[in-house]
C-alpha cells in the first residue's frame, strides 16, 4: 500500500498525512460536541464513541506519514537521493 501511494505521487515531505492527522484531532472534538448537541437522548456514551472513532484516525495518519518517510529513505528518494540507511548498511557489509 505504501509503495502504491508513493507511486501515485504522495510524498512524506508534502505532509498531507500530518495535516490530516492534526485535522482529525480537531474533528474528533467537533464530532463529540456535535453528537451531544444533535442527539441529546443518546447520552454521553454515544458522543464518546463518535469522538473515539474519529480520534483513532490521527495515529493512522501519522503512521502513514512515517511509513512513507521510511519507504523513501530505503528507496533513496528522500532528500534528493541522499545516502540511505540501506545503502550504508550494504557498503559497511561490503556488498555495495
Amino acid at each position: 500500500m505504501i509503495k502504491k501511494l508513493h507511486d501515485l505521487g504522495l510524498r512524506s515531505e508534502h505532509t498531507p498525512t500530518h495535516t490530516a492527522a492534526v485535522a482529525s484531532i480537531g474533528l474528533s472534538v467537533f464530532t463529540w460536541a456535535a453528537s451531544i448537541g444533535a442527539e441529546p437522548r443518546a447520552g454521553l456514551d454515544r458522543a464518546d464513541r463518535w469522538g473515539i472513532f474519529v480520534g483513532e484516525w490521527a495515529p493512522a495518519f501519522f503512521g502513514l506519514g512515517l511509513a512513507l518517510s521510511h519507504y523513501e529513505q530505503e528507496e533513496g528518494s528522500l532528500l534528493g537521493k541522499a545516502h540511505t540507511g540501506g545503502e550504508r548498511q550494504r557498503k559497511m557489509a561490503g556488498t555495495g
